[in-house]
């Protein structure tokens, strides 16, 4: 035995071993003649042309007239991989060299274009078959609708779901599944609860996943009632609510506002026998912050490692928010001060939701030192956080960075706000800067900010001397 292992350990470190007169051994060698075929497929990269893969498929595809599970398993592979056009490459190549093409085959290689987001190249596969003789099936559908709900295609996913009865393949849970979750991505909650109420109809068990798909797209749409409804409903169809069900509901509760809801939906996952996670507790915490509860917002955050949950920097941005936004300044730098110990790394969102709050409690040096931080942590100051810096140094009439920071948004193509812009207005007023005034109202007009005209024109009349 430990002549074998030493062997085969040999074999997976050596990958050239040289031979008299038979040349090298490679690692390929020592796989089986499907695996040699799709390893080399795969080196051809992404989009090879038709000669080199024919090339590497060679007598396999004679050998594929017997026995047609051997296509099915190297086209799994490419569906793995995430190779789909040479999945439809193999596919014309099998017909072509009139080696038959079947159902598996075909539905193998949609798979692959669902796994890469090819959506169109799936859609374009499933009208082919019936050029292959191939008659597609419930999960030929299936895997197509996936690539139309991955790529965001409802109306498409619905068009092919409605066209399978007419096809004799009759849709099955993985098919509405699918379909109800194109259309929480496509904002479609009522169409999504269609769906849910027509697998009953159709003898189609709804499972977990259908009823988390249908609470998704309830939240997606806004109606957090129907969602906790479905939530409700499920024991009462002997489906048990897992995590991700509750998952979907708190996040339906959040998008609302809801936060009583959402710490009574979070608080209860451990008497349903179910593990809160990242999740859970991040849309909790959102949900707090939008609820205007910063308090329980930092219980929350800091409950999280009770839970055996790993806080992430979702959660403390959702806590930084609830604080800032409720004037609590000092709060929101701590917990920022605080994520390299929790070794977290703030991003862009960590910083713009500090400025709001520094903006919020008038503490406009500290937002100052925050922007520059910010370039020191090599992160881009955007938008938001650019906006916000100018409205602070408005309070404290820093006019040189506010004028900065404007026109850096202009020159990137932005057009700031009629907020951003009296900011920035009233940091050049507070400091004197008569003509800088009188400039920036050229810019704002050459920019179409029509709306700041007027006060500009007050402004300058103010201070222009008597």
């Amino acid at each position: 035995m430990l002549l074998a292992a030493k062997s085969c350990s040999d074999a997976r470190t050596s990958c050239t071993t040289s031979r008299s007169g038979t040349g090298a051994i490679t690692l390929s060698s020592l796989l089986p003649p499907k695996s040699q075929e799709l390893q080399r497929l795969l080196s051809l990269g992404p989009d090879p042309p038709d000669d080199e893969v024919l090339g590497v498929l060679g007598s396999a595809l004679l050998n594929w007239r017997n026995n047609p599970k051997l296509a099915t398993i190297l086209l799994s592979g490419l569906a793995k991989n995430r190779r789909p056009s040479v999945a439809e490459q193999v596919l014309r190549l099998m017909a072509t060299s009139r080696t038959e093409v079947n159902v598996f085959h075909c539905s193998s290689a949609i798979s692959a274009c669902e796994k890469s987001n090819e959506w169109q190249l799936a859609l374009h596969l499933l009208s082919a078959m019936p050029g292959y003789s191939v008659v597609p099936n419930e999960f030929s559908y299936s895997a197509c609708i996936s690539a139309c709900e991955k790529g965001d295609q409802w109306q498409t996913a619905l068009s092919l779901l409605s066209e399978m009865p007419l096809k004799r393949a009759m849709p099955n849970e993985v098919s509405y599944n699918a379909a109800i979750s194109a259309c929480e991505k496509g904002c479609q909650w009522e169409r999504a609860l269609d769906l849910l109420n027509q697998m009953a109809a159709t003898g189609v068990l709804p499972d977990a996943i259908s009823y988390s798909a249908a609470i998704s797209a309830c939240g997606t749409g806004f109606q957090w009632w129907f969602g906790l409804n479905i939530l409700s409903t499920m024991p009462m169809v002997t489906v048990d609510p897992d995590e991700f069900c509750c998952n979907a509901a708190i996040s339906a509760c959040e998008k609302e506002g809801q936060w009583q809801l959402a710490w009574r939906l979070l608080d209860g996952m451990p008497a349903r026998r179910l593990l809160p996670d990242v999740i859970s507790c991040s849309a909790a915490i959102s949900a707090c912050e939008k609820g205007c509860q910063w308090q329980l917002a930092l219980s929350l955050l800091r409950g999280m490692p009770e839970l055996r949950v790993t806080i992430a920097l979702i959660s403390c941005n959702a806590a930084i928010s609830a604080c800032g936004n409720e004037g609590q300044w000092q709060m929101a730098l701590s917990l920022l001060q605080n994520l390299p110990a929790m070794k977290l790394t703030p991003d862009d969102i960590s910083c713009n939701a500090a400025l709001n709050a520094c903006e919020k409690g008038f503490q406009w040096n500290l937002a100052i030192e925050l922007l520059s931080d910010m370039s020191k942590l090599q992160l881009t100051a955007n938008i938001l956080s650019r906006t916000a810096g100018i409205r602070v140094c408005g309070q404290g009439g820093r006019w040189q960075l506010a004028v900065g920071l404007l026109m850096q948004l202009l020159e990137e193509g932005f057009s700031p706000d009629d907020v951003v812009c009296s900011a920035a207005i009233s940091a050049c007023q507070k400091a004197g800067q008569v003509q800088l005034t009188e400039r920036l109202f050229n810019t704002f007009e050459a920019t179409a900010i029509d709306s700041l005209r007027f006060l500009m024109r007050g402004v300058v009349a103010r201070d222009s001397p008597k």
